[in-house]
């Protein structure tokens, strides 16, 4: 493989870009990595996952956001990271574990085309619902069903940790500016230690939901694994839908699978947009 090789795949409209530690010739920088994700001055995308060595799993994996903050996990990255894996043959079969800071995860590759990886299912652990391992600051063990004022506006809200905290809230229709407005102040509250994820979801039926997407630290997203995980796990925790349950998005739609002990299961698909070299001037 060539110093400094990047691809950029996407999943479902959510981009990154994908390098190998061991071959690139440079130091992942904040200033860096906020460039190299950017638009106008590097190559744009969602954020950076980098393969690193891993002492309890097949892989490890670092995942960068836009503004250079670590996520403690990403459905859309698993599945791209995983594509880039058997792609580029890093696997000699279609299952293997990947390590995201200590979190031991497994991935398999369902469905391919010329030898490419197309369907990734991937294990994503438990739902979590105490609310001090979210975390968010709360009077009550569990942040489910409670309403909260955000600015002037009341929401019904619901938190969980799917190895990263996400807000739900329920919505009896998805307005794009509502999530635009309330998406960055939700996300940076003070009731949120670590910042949030934050979900506007409404349900379709007892198998179907909607979702619109703020990202913590990227904002706006087309899709997200993760957040599609936590939008079924409350609704469930709701009694509102039963498994397996298709989330909408803007991008696409994800299958999510959750069992009695609230291990869920991700399966979508992951699709490679381009690959290359970073130029030693990006860097300058």
């Amino acid at each position: 493989m060539q110093t400094n090789f990047f691809v950029k795949s996407h999943g479902l409209g959510n981009d990154y870009i994908v390098i190998d530690a061991e071959h690139i010739q440079f130091e992942l920088k904040p200033q860096i990595i906020t460039k190299i994700c950017d638009v106008h001055y590097g190559i744009g995308s969602d954020g950076i996952l980098v393969k690193v060595p891993s002492s309890i799993a097949d892989f490890g994996l670092l995942i960068y956001n836009t503004d250079a903050s670590v996520a403690e996990n990403c459905g859309n990255g698993l599945r791209i990271f995983s594509k880039f894996l058997f792609d580029y043959g890093y696997v000699s079969n279609n299952s293997f574990t990947v390590d995201i800071l200590g979190r031991l995860i497994h991935c398999k590759v369902i469905e391919t085309k010329n030898n490419k990886a197309t369907k990734i299912k991937v294990d994503m652990g438990k739902a979590n619902f105490i609310a001090s391992q979210v975390p968010v600051v709360f009077h009550k063990e569990e942040c489910i069903h409670e309403k909260y004022t955000f600015g002037d506006t009341e929401f019904v809200i619901n938190c969980v940790s799917v190895g990263n905290p996400h807000c739900v809230v329920f919505r009896d229709e998805l307005i794009q500016e509502e999530l635009l407005t309330y998406g960055p102040i939700i996300e940076k509250h003070t009731m949120f230690p670590n910042r949030i994820n934050v979900q506007f979801a409404k349900v379709i039926d007892k198998h179907t939901v909607e979702i619109r997407i703020w990202e913590r630290g990227v904002g706006n997203t087309l899709a997200s694994g993760s957040s599609s995980c936590a939008v079924a796990s409350v609704m469930r925790k709701n009694n509102l839908v039963d498994s397996p349950v298709t989330v909408k998005m803007p991008g696409g739609e994800l299958l999510i699978a959750i069992d009695n002990e609230w291990n869920i299961q991700m399966t979508g698909p992951a699709q490679e947009i381009a690959s290359g070299i970073l130029s030693p001037e990006l860097f300058e």
